[in-house]
């Protein structure tokens, strides 16, 4: 967010012919402005008064376009509309009308620092942290339960569903950033607008991802025995189902207030949404999870009930397809938003195979798994936020600002070049030891999982920590990038793709951390030992 008295100058480019020029706006204004025709209504910052500047008073000298103010927004009529600034030639040319900020934006650089970054993303990441803890112990405890003993495909289906904070959660909480940042939810109306609609997206997106992990888990069940459990089906398809919608559904309400009261208390939202997400969303998540199969199992021999969660969900879908389809904000995302939701969870449920293996030779490895995903996928969320966010504000959609113009960078620019991009990611890889250190004593402290907390121990799993992050950070990079120059919004489609990853190289790397742990010590289910 950039703050209204920092804001110096922008500067919009007009097609008019073949002529393009700049007009610079200078002096500390409000960013928001509305367009009626060839006119612009403008508020002062200092003074809160309105004026209504029209192209008229352009061309007869009467207003100074050097004294203006910052418009956020100005919007044309399709109509053909004649413009003249410093002696260019009239020209009415429909093809090239479209609005200012269009055409070319440069904002200047917020001079964020590391202290400034890490001040604020520090805290958010914390709560994270605690809240994988939490989803960790929950997920040390639940599996001894019988469910997760006769149904041991749930495991698959663990990373898939806990991901969906990064298909969808954090997705919305990457949309609703970027509009707050570009001052799309200063308004009650526009709120209300962005909340239902984005809603009503990730309860579709939220129904149909839950079915397909479901079916991919379904999948991977059959396929080593040859034999298919109807039973089992059923109760994977109902929870994996019913656990998306409801979480989906608390989660983005609490993501809506998150990023209105960051608004509201200028704070970047970037900095604060996504990791707020993620410390709710895996607990949450987990949690009815294991709930609801709970329940599911209980009625294991009765399939009429796991058949009527699954048509009322499914019955429900046409609704909330509608409702995202006549919103402005969410029409595209829901044509066009599906492959990388459906990737990430084919992604994450491969994470999860590895997962089911795993967990049957090393107990201790369920209450790290929701931490070391999470954390690396609350972080590089962050990252690919913040410059989602950063080529909203500078350019077009398809074209790199002068600043920020290399697809691809070598990983040491990445990581310690000038840019506020490799600041923010210096800032995010040094958090990574430090939290999981507080994390894994957390862990110890309240005596749950069942693996030593050593020094060998620490120096393996810090070491697959801070490798899964160093390569998630580097992608987000070139990946955020590469989108913006295909024009792929990156708010909805990079972090699928990224914390999907995350969640495969976290368990990957924590399973052979555990394999070497184990082949380095006394062989028992203690690897820390």
């Amino acid at each position: 967010m950039i703050p209204t008295n920092k804001m110096r100058q922008l500067v919009f480019t007009m097609s008019s012919g073949h002529h393009s020029k700049g007009i610079a706006f200078r002096r500390k204004m409000v960013p928001r402005a509305s367009s009626d025709g060839d006119h612009l209504l403008a508020t002062n910052a200092d003074s809160g008064d309105d004026k209504d500047f029209s192209d008229g008073d352009f061309k007869s000298g009467k207003s100074d376009v050097m004294d203006a103010l910052i418009p956020h927004t100005f919007h044309k009529e399709s109509k053909p509309v004649s413009w003249t600034f410093d002696g260019d030639q009239n020209a009415t040319d429909t093809d090239s009308h479209r609005s200012l900020l269009e055409e070319q934006i440069v904002i200047p650089d917020t001079k964020e620092t590391m202290l400034s970054i890490a001040l604020q993303v520090f805290v958010p990441f914390l709560i994270a942290g605690f809240g994988t803890v939490g989803a960790g112990l929950v997920l040390d405890v639940v599996q001894h339960w019988e469910v997760f003993r006769v149904v041991s495909e749930i495991f698959i289906l663990v990373p898939a569903l806990l991901g969906l904070k990064g298909n969808l959660e954090m997705t919305l909480a990457s949309r609703l950033s970027t509009q707050a940042n570009l001052g799309h939810m200063d308004t009650f109306k526009e709120q209300w607008k962005l909340a239902t609609g984005n809603l009503a997206l990730i309860q579709c997106q939220a129904i149909v991802v839950g079915f397909l992990a479901s079916l991919f888990a379904m999948i991977m069940d059959w396929i080593p025995e040859g034999q298919f459990n109807v039973e089992h089906a059923l109760l994977l398809c109902a929870a994996s189902i019913v656990t998306a919608s409801l979480a989906s559904f608390i989660l983005g309400c609490v993501m809506v207030l998150v990023v209105i009261c960051s608004r509201k208390c200028h704070i970047n939202p970037d900095n604060v949404a996504t990791p707020i997400a993620a410390s709710l969303g895996d607990l949450t998540t987990l949690s009815l999870l294991a709930g609801i199969c709970n329940v599911l199992f209980r009625k294991l021999d009765s399939p009429r009930f796991a058949i009527s969660v699954i048509s009322l969900f499914m019955l429900l879908l046409p609704f909330w397809i509608i409702v995202a389809r006549r919103n402005k904000y969410t029409r595209e995302v829901l044509n066009s938003g599906w492959t990388p939701v459906i990737s990430a969870m084919l992604i994450s449920s491969f994470g999860g195979c590895i997962l089911d293996f795993a967990v049957d030779r090393f107990y201790g490895i369920a209450v790290f798994q929701p931490v070391i995903n999470g954390v690396g996928g609350n972080l590089v969320a962050v990252q690919a936020s913040r410059i989602s966010t950063y080529l909203h504000q500078r350019s077009k959609l398809g074209v790199l600002p002068p600043d920020d113009a290399d697809l691809c960078k070598d990983p040491i620019s990445a990581f310690f070049g000038k840019s506020i991009h490799a600041t923010t990611a210096r800032v995010l890889l040094l958090m990574v030891i430090p939290g999981h250190l507080v994390f894994t004593y957390g862990i110890r402290f309240v005596n749950a999982g069942h693996t030593s907390v050593t020094a060998m121990f620490l120096m393996f799993y810090l070491l697959a920590a801070v490798i899964q992050v160093a390569i998630l950070l580097y992608a987000a990079h070139v990946m955020v990038h590469w989108m913006w120059v295909k024009h792929i919004d990156p708010d909805n489609s990079a972090i699928p793709y990224l914390t999907a990853l995350g969640d495969l190289l976290g368990t990957a790397l924590l399973a052979l951390a555990f394999m070497i742990l184990y082949e380095v010590g006394d062989k028992d289910f203690d690897v820390g030992e």
